[in-house]
Formats: structure tokens, C-alpha cells, sequence
């Protein structure tokens, strides 16, 4: 009984899994919990939903703070939480809105998703870009990323992946427009703060399904492509071999 792997697999596990809660952690609190604690307390202590709803943004501006600190770099989605702090901060104090100042969450959201489906004219579609870094480019799984990239299965499942994502994410901006225009400052800053939230849970179950029902696919073709014939045994075909190797990835 190979006891050492096994021990080696779970001392792996196990920092993973409190990296996992950390990251949810930091989500519930910074993300959600403080910014709706401090806003409610501030507005029940006389200050204007604007100010209210500018001091309530420290929060997440610290978060990303705190993981530049620990990570040394800053990531694209702090750089879009920064921005939009930013963009809302300036629409806040300019117009004195706080409809127009709840609206900056909506502004990187969409750009992303207008960047996720813009990117499927480039090299490579914006998701695999994402899954790469998550990876790591230096990694087993980064570089098996990398090599699958040449077969035509497995660059057309990330463009699907990237167009779906790239229109959920304007399809979230576009509700939470509406959600702010619609209801009162306090419900349209908690939809601000669960939506993308409800909307990442729902596309990453997709995902997670769409990987797996494409992995599933690829393994039956390949399995077909190496019956027997009635004279010989045919190799797999590339096209299978493609499919089976593509959805087979840590990625998908």
C-alpha cells in the first residue's frame, strides 16, 4: 500500500482546502458583509446614501489590497474592482447620484464580458487566458493546457466557454442596471453585491457541466475510432483522438 502518496495527497489537499475557504472568506466579508453593514450604519447615522455608499467601498478596495500583499502582483479582477471603485468614486462626487455611483459595479462588468467575446478574433479566446493563469503556464496542468492548444477540439470548446461567459456577464451588468433604476439604494446595493456572485455559481455549474459532458463525448468517439473492423483494427482516428485528449484536460 503506497501510504506515503496517500499521505502526500492529503497534506496537498488540505492546503488547498483552506485556501478555498480563505477566498470565500475574504468574498463574505470584504465583498458582501461589511460593505452592506457599513452602509446601513452610516445611513442610520444621518450621513447621505452618496457618502454612505463611497465609505462602504473601502472594503472591497481593501480586500484587493490585502491580495496584492500576499500574492506580490496585482490580478486583472482587482484591477477591474480598483477601476470600478475609481469610476464610481468620481461619478459619486460629481454628480451627487448614488444610482449613478451604484452603476460603476455594472461598468467593468461589462467591458469584461465585451472583452470575453471581443477576444474570440485574437490568438487565443480570453477564458483559456484566465484557466492558463489559474493554472499556472509553468505547471503539469498549464503546460498540457498549452500543448492541447493545437488540436481544433479543444480551442473550440474555450470559445464556446468564453462566448457563453462573455454574454452572461452582459446580460449581469445589463440587470443590475436595471435593478438600480428600479428599487431603492439599499435593495440595489445588495443585488449589487450578490449578483455577480449568483451569476458566477450559475455559469461555473455550466461549465463544469458542458467540460464534463464534452469529455465524456471525446472518450466515446475515441473508444468507437478503435473497434475492430472486419479485416483489422483501425487506429484512432486524429479527430477522436483530438476530442478525447481536449476534454480530458484539468481545465474543462
Amino acid at each position: 500500500m503506497d501510504t506515503g502518496g496517500e499521505a502526500r495527497r492529503t497534506a496537498g489537499a488540505a492546503p488547498a482546502r483552506g485556501g478555498r475557504v480563505r477566498s470565500i472568506s475574504m468574498i463574505l466579508i470584504f465583498d458582501v458583509g461589511a460593505p452592506l453593514a457599513a452602509y446601513n450604519g452610516l445611513r442610520s447615522a444621518g450621513l447621505t446614501a452618496v457618502t454612505a455608499l463611497l465609505l462602504s467601498g473601502v472594503f472591497p478596495a481593501l480586500a484587493v489590497a490585502i491580495g496584492v500583499v500576499r500574492n506580490r502582483r496585482l490580478d486583472v479582477v482587482g484591477a477591474l474592482v480598483l477601476a470600478g471603485i475609481v469610476v464610481g468614486t468620481i461619478l459619486g462626487l460629481v454628480s451627487h447620484s448614488p444610482r449613478l455611483l451604484l452603476v460603476e459595479g455594472s461598468v467593468p462588468t461589462g467591458i469584461f464580458g465585451l472583452a470575453c467575446l471581443g477576444s474570440l478574433w485574437a490568438r487565443r479566446p480570453l477564458m483559456f487566458s484566465f484557466a492558463l493563469e489559474f493554472n499556472g503556464p509553468d505547471t503539469a496542468k498549464g503546460r498540457e493546457m498549452t500543448r492541447l492548444w493545437q488540436y481544433e477540439g479543444f480551442r473550440r470548446v474555450f470559445r464556446i466557454i468564453t462566448v457563453v461567459w462573455g454574454v452572461g456577464f452582459i446580460l449581469e451588468a445589463a440587470l443590475r442596471v436595471i435593478i438600480i433604476y428600479n428599487t431603492s439604494t439599499g435593495t440595489a446595493l445588495a443585488s449589487s453585491k450578490l449578483t455577480p456572485f449568483v451569476f458566477a455559481a450559475v455559469f461555473s455549474a455550466w461549465t463544469v457541466a458542458y467540460g464534463t459532458r464534452q469529455k465524456k463525448r471525446g472518450e466515446r468517439m475515441s473508444a468507437a475510432s478503435q473497434i475492430p473492423g472486419p479485416s483489422h483494427v483501425s487506429p484512432a482516428s486524429p479527430e477522436a483522438t483530438t476530442a478525447a485528449d481536449a476534454h480530458n484536460s484539468p481545465s474543462t
